[in-house]
């Protein structure tokens, strides 16, 4: 990120992003994998009674870090600290974190620290403490520092973050001496009457420009996948049949009605039988053809063997005119 100056987050798996170190042996401050709050690795900062590298007030095991913030410069600062289980309750301080000045003597004009079971934010320059906190050991502490700069209290000012929280709005404070400028320590840095171990995990320290620059970053969850919803079913596609071929004859065309066959031209001849007779319509003269016929073929007209052959014609003729249908 652009507005981000400088992190000490310990990802490089080791102590490098610090200026130097201020312990008795490697084994005070030690990179570790576990436990972490974030990213793969976390210092562990150990002190044992009588730690005391520098030759000073107190016992400490710190890494420096020389930032040499200038007078008027405003950065956010965000990190995150865990005390361990067996973190001595004493009525006394405990350093964790400080701002401290390039001159040789007195208290850092902004430091961190543990009294008893609570944690302080103090502002030995004014003689403040304006925030504090019950002490849970065995969790994550995460705080946002919010500070500018300035042996003013006109001009400086702090605003802090814990857990999210905002717990101390903006106000005026003495951050700098005059004349000198700051650098950051953390580890754990004790009054030397403290006999029990003290051990604290520090991670994810980052100094950026502004506050966006140094909050978490959650990702953002996958969106689910659009549902379509189910295609609408169109129905079956419609049978539309067969396409008819127009070339072919229905075998079994569809009655339209009762249209009777086709009779033959009532105007067309017959092919054999002549004129069609009409055997109950009386010819003119009372003499139907078939008797006619029969008279020319020399029957007599008053009945006998003419009225059989009539008759007999008269049978030949209806069944020629069955099979012409």
């Amino acid at each position: 990120m652009a507005g981000v100056v400088w992190r000490g987050d310990f990802e490089t798996g080791d102590r490098s992003q610090y200026s130097r170190a201020q312990m008795v042996n490697a084994n005070r401050l030690q990179v570790v994998t576990s436990p972490v709050a974030e990213g793969q690795y976390a210092l562990k900062a150990t002190v044992y009674q009588g730690d005391d590298p520098i030759n000073a007030s107190g016992n400490r095991n710190e890494l420096v870090y020389i930032s040499n913030e200038p007078v008027g410069s405003e950065y956010y600062y965000r990190w995150k600290v865990m005390f361990a289980n067996d973190f001595p309750s004493v009525d006394t301080w405990q350093l964790f974190t400080q701002w401290h000045h390039d001159g040789c003597c007195g208290s850092p004009p902004v430091e961190f620290y543990v009294k008893g079971e609570e944690i302080r934010l103090s502002l030995p320059g004014t003689s403040e403490i304006p925030w504090r906190t019950k002490l849970t050991r065995g969790v994550w502490h995460e705080f946002i520092l919010h500070a500018k700069w300035s042996s003013d209290p006109k001009v400086g000012f702090v605003e802090l973050w814990h857990n999210k929280e905002l717990v101390l709005p903006k106000r005026g404070a003495m951050t700098m001496y005059s004349g000198q400028r700051n650098y950051l320590k953390l580890g754990l840095y004790r009054s030397d009457t403290v006999r029990p171990v003290g051990v604290v995990y520090h991670d994810g320290f980052m100094q950026a420009t502004a506050l966006s620059d140094v909050l978490e970053q959650e990702p953002e969850p996958e969106p689910p996948p659009v549902d379509a919803g189910t295609p609408v079913d169109a129905g079956a596609p419609m049978d539309a049949g067969s396409p008819m071929d127009a070339g072919s004859v229905d075998p079994d065309p569809v009655d339209a009605g009762g249209a009777e066959e086709p009779q033959p031209d009532a105007g067309t001849p017959d092919r054999d039988a002549g004129t069609v007779p009409r055997p109950n319509v009386p010819p003119p003269g009372g003499i139907s053809p078939d008797e006619g016929v029969a008279a020319q073929a020399g029957c007599s007209s008053t009945g006998g063997s003419a009225a059989a052959f009539a008759l007999l014609g008269l049978m030949g003729l209806a069944g020629y005119r069955r099979r012409g249908h």
